[in-house]
C-alpha cells in the first residue's frame, strides 16, 4: 500500500532581519547602564564611609578618655565630637531599665542594651549608653531597680546613632533596629534634652552579668568597597562595549 501523498507547500518569502536603530535594546542597555553605574558609586560612598569609621577607630584607641560633660558641651556647640573616647559616672547604671536593640556580631545574633545615664551639661541631661551585646542564647537580664543608685564608672566612644533606610525593619515594643537617640531617650522616659551621641562602653556596666560584652566597635572591618565599585564599573563599561558593537553590526547589516 502506498504512503499517502502530501502536498508541498512551497516556503514562504524570508523576513529579513529588522535594520535600523534598536530603539527597545537602548532602553534596557540604558536602565541597566543606570543601575550598574548607580551601584558603583553607592560603593565610593560606604568607600568614604568606612574610611572615616576605620579613622575613628585608630583614633579612639589612640587616645586617653577625658570628662565627657565638657566633649558633649562642644558638641552642641557644633564641634564632632564623635569618637572621643570619654569617661564618665553613671547613677544606678547596672540596674537601669534598658532597651534592646538587634545586633549580629561574630557571626552571632544577639541584642546591645541601651539605657540612660543622667549628665549635668550646659546642653545636655541624659546621654544614652550602649552598654554591650548578649547573645539571644541569653535570656536573663538583670532587673531594673529605680532605686538603686550606686554609681557605675564607665568609660567609652562617642557614637552618632544610625540614619536607617527604606530597608530598616520597623521597631517592635521589645525590639528596636537603629540607634535613634531621641526616639530611645523618650521610651526610656529620660530627662530631656537628650544627647544625639551615644556612650559606646568599652568598660563593663555589670561586672556580674557576664553574658553582657561591653563592644563599641565591630570586629575585623573589611575595607573592599574600592574594588567593588570597580567591578560594577566595570561590568558596567563592558556593557556599553556589548551595546555599541551590536549596534553596529545591525546597522551595518
Amino acid at each position: 500500500m502506498s504512503e499517502a501523498w502530501e502536498p508541498k507547500v512551497a516556503p514562504g518569502p524570508v523576513k529579513p532581519e529588522p535594520k535600523g536603530f534598536p530603539v527597545g535594546m537602548t532602553i534596557a542597555t540604558v536602565i541597566a547602564f543606570i543601575i550598574l553605574i548607580g551601584l558603583g558609586v553607592w560603593q565610593l560612598q560606604r568607600l568614604k564611609w568606612k574610611e572615616a569609621l576605620l579613622a575613628g577607630i585608630a583614633r579612639a584607641e589612640a587616645a586617653k578618655p577625658v570628662a565627657l560633660e565638657p566633649v558633649l558641651d562642644a558638641q552642641a556647640l557644633g564641634h564632632d565630637q564623635e569618637y572621643t573616647r570619654v569617661k564618665v559616672t553613671c547613677p544606678g547604671l547596672a540596674r537601669a531599665p534598658a532597651l534592646e536593640l538587634y545586633s549580629l556580631r561574630e557571626g552571632q545574633i544577639g541584642s546591645r542594651l541601651i539605657s540612660a545615664c543622667h549628665v549635668i551639661t550646659g546642653h545636655y541631661n541624659t546621654i544614652l549608653v550602649d552598654r554591650g551585646f548578649v547573645p539571644e542564647t541569653v535570656t536573663y537580664r538583670p532587673l531594673p531597680d529605680p532605686n538603686d543608685t550606686t554609681p557605675v564608672e564607665v568609660s567609652g566612644v562617642l557614637r552618632k546613632g544610625d540614619p536607617g533606610n527604606f530597608m530598616t525593619p520597623k521597631r517592635t515594643s521589645k525590639q528596636w533596629f537603629l540607634h535613634d537617640a531621641a526616639a530611645m531617650g523618650a521610651a526610656l522616659h529620660a530627662d530631656p534634652p537628650v544627647s544625639p551621641l551615644f556612650l559606646m562602653a568599652e568598660t563593663s556596666t555589670n561586672p556580674d552579668f557576664k553574658a553582657l560584652v561591653p563592644a563599641p566597635f565591630p570586629l575585623n572591618v573589611p575595607n573592599n568597597h574600592l574594588q567593588y565599585a570597580l567591578t560594577w564599573f566595570g561590568l558596567a563599561g563592558a556593557l556599553a562595549g556589548v551595546y555599541g558593537a551590536a549596534v553596529l553590526k545591525r546597522m551595518r547589516g
